[in-house]
């Protein structure tokens, strides 16, 4: 147990006072911070990166730390209650850790601050891989979920998306109570307004100015955080931190032509641990999202509006869940539409608004009202798609997906009331632009660990990118390495390294999602989809659990034994099933005999059992269509669906085949029908695999190496990757420059091991 000695600690903040000041403005220099393990005092410096608040003048040592009771001690501390701090803190603790949730109001932990849905295509595999490796999100939108449908049924399920709305109120009510009751994990209400860092070096300010400015991310790298310190002045001491801000890093709403500091409405921005950041060396960027209007359900006439409904069966998030609690109360969402007044109103109106600039970038894939009226100016008319908030016993709002803006609220009342159905409706929250600070991604490891600081951890919108299923992933990486992390240096096995979950693009979406954002950086805000992973085939929603479960399990991740006792059950199903398949045998001309003469299989004398035959396209099932309820299905999409294989049903074949969940007849299939697209993803996997294992020295000077260009250089400087893989994915860089790379490399090896 470490032990701190305030009275040294507080005469050094004592005699930094009486000199006027340390070589940081409004900086706190701890310079005799004591730890006393076993007996053995090990003196530190810790220096706090950023003054206290927003931009207040230091406060008196002496008031901030009067007694014991002010420092408290952690093995990692989580910053901020959004879906990636949930994640993070609770993958902490999974891996062993003690560890605390600070956040600003433990009432808004788990809150969905713009759209009230979770997964989509892409964003929906996220969803799977957190729950595969046993995350809290799946779980909580199952809860809490009112309408589940499985996007892009027409097509191959390599790119079904699962999604579906959720109430705000459920879902972050079994949030709370989840965390609050997680073992090993404490919450704690306050606001951070430094990272406490122990330097080996004495940095003035210029020197931190020169690193701001620095594109090269080896810099400072000695670094590392030893805690926080709350704006309440409390010392939370700690070995590893993880921030994840979300848009509260330096937060403004924009709200017509008003702006003011904040990360949500009603809620503070986070403006001293901004300059923290900034001053510790990092390179901060700037981004915009926005959200729409909020619409009273009441007032909304729904008759002449096409309705769409849940899915019948319902598809859970969770592996561990079969069904869901209101998969028989599902509620309706239903479509309208922008006209050209509404339109015309919005360009009239441009000069209203100070978030539309060029100069801060929004997300491409969800842009605001303002930027469709502009970008694509020849369009009468954008969907929009009116989804509840929640069941109608807890809400009657309703969230208008398609028309996030920042016009004045005038505005915005007027052309709502020009939409088809809303010509009474009554606004009850006016929507509104956020801009916020983030962090140049290629600061980080492929733990999200970052380089300039040892023991500090970035995940979510501050890595610079969207959606709740981005955060959510990213929190659950840095919280599970954090914790891994702290566990391993209280053991004190400096001989071996520590474990890490650590993903690389053919595991996942989640390794997709980091190896973009540490080799490619952000120039607006990322979100995940289908088209990013070259794997797409292979790491699909339904099979995650198969991918990431044992994975993770093997790290300590998986708390949860009834989840593998299931992953074991499943795998037997499917061993099952699968054999029941290759027990059907045929030659050629049965088979062509029994698929009834519909088609011709080629008489090549080999035998054939009914798994090939599906692999082959002769036997078919609709295991995806049909699945939704009729009124949502166009009946040009079943045949799509039927195109998928074609020929008679399975069963007809094997008559046990029936007799097999459907949630395994599915995983099977998709199996089959994929097989040969399948072994040569694996075998480029194994390729890329091998590229990944060629480390890259963290220390190289790139300018000595002859042939690369200044642009390449530059660019491998900016991002330092860890491997020869991660180098070629960097854009830019071409075949000649990896070659010379790999050629230094080896020279250099061969020369320090001679």
């Amino acid at each position: 147990m470490l032990r701190f000695s305030l009275r040294r600690w507080q005469s050094g903040f004592q005699r930094l006072a009486s000199s006027g000041g340390g070589s940081l403005r409004q900086a706190y220099v701890a310079q005799t911070l004591v730890a006393q393990t076993t007996g053995a005092e090990h003196r530190q410096r810790c220096v706090s990166t950023a003054s206290g608040g927003h931009g207040t003048a230091a406060k008196s040592p002496d008031l901030l730390y009067q007694s014991t009771s002010d420092v408290i001690e952690y093995d990692v501390v989580v910053i901020g209650g959004g879906h990636a701090g949930c994640e993070a803190c609770s993958a902490a603790a999974r891996a062993g850790a003690s560890a605390v949730l600070v956040t600003q109001r433990v009432d808004t932990i788990g809150e969905m601050s713009c759209n009230p849905s979770f997964g989509g295509i892409g964003k929906g595999v996220l969803v799977r891989e957190v729950d595969a490796m046993d995350g809290l999100c799946g779980r909580m939108a199952d809860l809490g979920g009112v309408q589940f449908r499985i996007l892009n049924r027409s097509k191959g399920p390599a790119v079904h998306g699962p999604r579906a709305q959720v109430d705000r109120v459920i879902y972050k009510r079994n949030m709370l109570q989840t965390l609050q009751t997680y073992a090993g994990l404490d919450i704690k209400a306050g606001s951070v307004a430094d990272i406490l860092l122990d330097r080996s070096t004495e940095l003035d300010e210029q020197a931190l100015k020169r690193l701001a400015s620095q594109d090269s991310t080896l810099a400072t790298s000695s670094a590392t955080v030893v805690g926080v310190r709350l704006e309440s002045g409390e010392i939370i001491r700690a070995r590893k931190v993880v921030i994840t801000t979300g848009t509260f890093l330096g937060g403004e709403i924009h709200i017509g032509l008003k702006a003011f500091p904040s990360g949500r409405k009603g809620e503070a921005a986070s403006i001293g641990l901004s300059k923290s950041l900034k001053d510790a060396g990092f390179r901060l960027g700037r981004m915009k999202t926005g959200t729409p209007p909020r619409l009273d359900g009441l007032t909304i006439d729904y008759s002449r509006m096409p309705k769409q409904l849940g899915d019948m069966p319902v598809s859970p998030f969770s592996f561990i869940h079969d069904s869901v609690p209101h998969a028989n109360d599902q509620v309706a969402c239903y479509q309208t539409h922008t006209t050209p007044a509404v339109h015309d109103m919005i360009r009239a109106n441009f000069d209203q608004s100070i978030h539309i600039r060029e100069t801060i970038r929004g997300p491409r894939y969800c842009p605001s009202l303002e930027s469709k009226v502009k970008r694509f100016s020849e369009k009468e008319s954008h969907l929009i798609w009116l989804e509840p908030e929640g069941l109608p016993e807890h809400t009657s709002t309703v969230y208008p997906n398609g028309i996030s803006n920042t016009m004045p609220e005038d505005i915005q009342q007027k052309f709502l009331r020009m939409i088809p159905g809303l010509e009474n409706v009554v606004m009850t929250q006016p929507g509104y632009g956020v801009e916020y600070d983030h962090v140049d991604p290629r600061e980080l490891k492929r733990t999200l660990e970052t380089k300039r600081v040892n023991g500090l951890y970035l995940a979510g919108q501050i890595n610079g990118t969207t959606g709740y299923e981005e955060a959510a992933a990213q929190g659950l990486l840095a919280g599970a390495n954090a914790g891994l992390a702290a566990v391993h240096s209280k053991a004190e096995c400096e001989s071996q390294e520590a474990p890490q979950l650590s993903l690389d693009r053919s595991d996942g979406y989640l390794g997709v999602l980091i190896d973009d954002l540490i080799t490619r950086g952000v120039n607006e805000p990322y979100r995940v989809f289908t088209a990013r992973s070259e794997y797409r085939l292979s790491s699909r929603a339904n099979n995650a659990d198969l991918r990431l479960t044992r994975r993770a399990a093997a790290l300590g991740l998986v708390r949860d034994s009834a989840r593998l006792a299931r992953l074991d059950t499943v795998e037997a199903d499917m061993a099952h099933a699968q054999a029941l398949l290759e027990q059907v045998v045929y030659l050629p001309h049965i088979w062509e005999a029994r698929l009834g003469g519909s088609r011709r299989v080629v008489r090549d004398g080999v035998r054939k059992s009914a798994l090939d035959m599906i692999r082959k396209g002769f036997l078919t099932e609709d295991l995806w269509a049909g699945a939704r309820d009729p009124e949502n299905v166009p009946p040009e999409h079943i045949p799509k669906a039927r195109k998928l294989t074609g020929g008679p049903e399975i069963s007809a074949i094997v008559p046990a085949w029936a007799d097999v969940p459907l949630d395994i007849r599915r995983r099977v299939v998709t199996e089959a029908m994929y097989h040969g697209h399948l072994r040569q993803l694996n075998a480029e996997a194994n390729t890329f695999k091998r590229e990944e294992s060629m480390q890259l020295p963290a220390d190289i000077d790139y300018s000595k190496v002859r042939v690369l260009s200044h642009e390449e250089v530059d660019k491998l400087s900016i991002v330092r990757p860890d491997t020869f893989g991660a180098a070629k994915r960097i854009d830019g860089i071409t075949p000649g420059g990896i070659l010379a790379l790999l050629k230094y490399v080896r020279q250099n090896r061969t020369a320090e091991s001679a």
